[in-house]
This record gives C-alpha cells, structure tokens and sequence, in this order.
C-alpha cells in the first residue's frame, strides 16, 4: 500500500521506465518535506528498487519546485516516525541513484541528495545545510560526507555558515556530477539512468559499491570488500551474457542474475 499524504495523495510516487525507477517524493505543498509518510515510501520505494532483478538504476527527483527543504518541523513536533528514512541515509541503495535536483535541495534534503550515487541539479539550485541557523544539527551524515564531495574548507563553511551554495559551485566543486538548464534536471537525470541500464546490473552494484566504499578504507580493506562482490558478478548469467553478446553482435539481454 502506498503511503499517503494530508491531501490522500501518494507522499512517494514511482514509476518503471524499462530498467529505471523514477522515485518522487510528492509533498509539494510542503516543498517535499520529510514527514512520516514520505520516509516510509521512500524507504519502500528504494527496497523495491533493489529487490527487483529487472531493474538496474533509480532516479529520485521532486514534485513541484523543489526537490526537498528537509525536516517537517511540524511533523517532528507531532513525533511522527521518520526511522525508515533514517535507515535509507544510513545505508543508501545497493543499486545506483541518480538525484535529480531542481530549486533547492536543502537540510534532510540535502542530506538525503548524498545519499544518491550521482546528483543532477539544475542551475541556480541552492543545496545546503542550515540547521544551525534554527538551532539544531545536520545529523544526516551531511557533515561527515560533505567534506569528501566538496572539500573540507567549503564542507567547513556550508556547516558553520549555514548558508548554502548554487548547483554552479556546487558543479565546480564536484558535488554536482551534470549542470542543467532549469527544468532539465530529471530529463538529465534519466538520460544518465538510461546510460547506466545498458550495462550489467550486477556489475554495475558491486562496481557502485566497491567506489563508496573508498573513502577512509586501505588498499588492502578494499581488496577484501571486491573479492566476494567479484565472485558473485563472475559466476552469474550476465558474465556469461555480456562475452556471448559481444562475440554474437548483438545487444546483451541483462537478466540481473
């Protein structure tokens, strides 16, 4: 069952585009303002993407004119239950996200766009962390991943400052993978979805999982973190598809398996 918002409108709206997942978080009303209802279907949304053989990329976007201003201070107030969308920030997707951002990403929403894999934002989109400005702390993991996507000295200045940066620096300091024009994102973004689906879809997870795993591990954990995610994409039906294929010339037929 969908989760639903105060309008009786689904909080989280999904949609199958051949091996694509689009994922919108549809409280538009409230700049997509994470309640309870739009952590569980997100939360949802995200476990259908990854237990699904047939899909192999997600998109996450935002309805209206924003992708996500964060927290539901009314809702916090309420006590309403965000855990599931704490675990998403926590542990993300197995299978690759792609952030589509329009208007501002901002606080949990920020938080919640690093959480994605590769983040498309349309020019003149603000993207920030401003809790301390109403007193409280970007407990999202914004702090600790900031630093890796933009640098120390501008992670230092968003957090402190409270004051956010445009998707054109944010682009110059590589948070941004791609820059578009206003109202583009999600074509973007899908564009880019659509180029990850050509490949392997296991391979594509574990290639996903073995670069998130880089920052703050050696050589020689890494090593460790490949060896059993190598062992399952080698003996699956995709690595015998993809050399099949290419001999055959043809397009390979994934079946994520």
């Amino acid at each position: 069952m969908s989760e639903t918002n105060e309008t009786d409108q689904p909080a989280v709206l999904t949609e199958r585009r051949d091996r694509i997942l689009v994922i919108t978080l549809n409280r538009p009303d409230a700049m997509n303002a994470i309640n309870g209802d739009l952590s569980n279907g997100l939360w949802n949304a995200v476990q259908d993407l990854d237990d699904d053989p047939g899909l192999t990329a997600g998109v996450v976007t935002g309805a209206g004119r924003g992708f996500c201003s964060g927290m539901d201070l009314k809702a916090f107030t309420r006590g309403e239950d965000i855990g599931p969308m704490l675990k998403f920030v926590r542990n993300g997707a197995q299978k690759p996200l792609i952030c589509a951002i329009e208007g501002f990403a901002l606080a949990g929403g920020l938080e919640l766009a690093l959480s994605c894999d590769l983040l498309v934002a349309a020019k003149g989109a603000k993207l920030g962390i401003p809790e301390v400005g109403v007193g409280l702390l970007a407990a999202g993991a914004g702090l600790f991943r900031l630093p890796s996507r933009v640098g120390y000295g501008k992670a230092m200045e968003m957090a402190i400052t409270a004051d956010p940066i445009t998707a054109e620096e944010a682009a110059d300091h590589g948070l941004v993978a791609r820059l578009t024009e206003p109202g583009q994102a999600l074509q973007e973004a899908l564009a880019l979805a659509e180029r990850v689906a050509r490949n392997a879809p296991l391979a594509v997870a574990a290639s996903k999982q073995v670069i998130r795993a880089t920052p703050g591990s050696t050589e020689e954990e890494l090593w460790a973190i490949q060896r059993p995610l190598q062992e399952k994409v080698f003996a699956s039906d995709d690595a015998r598809e993809g050399p099949r294929a290419f001999a055959e010339k043809r397009p390979p037929e994934w079946s994520g398996t």
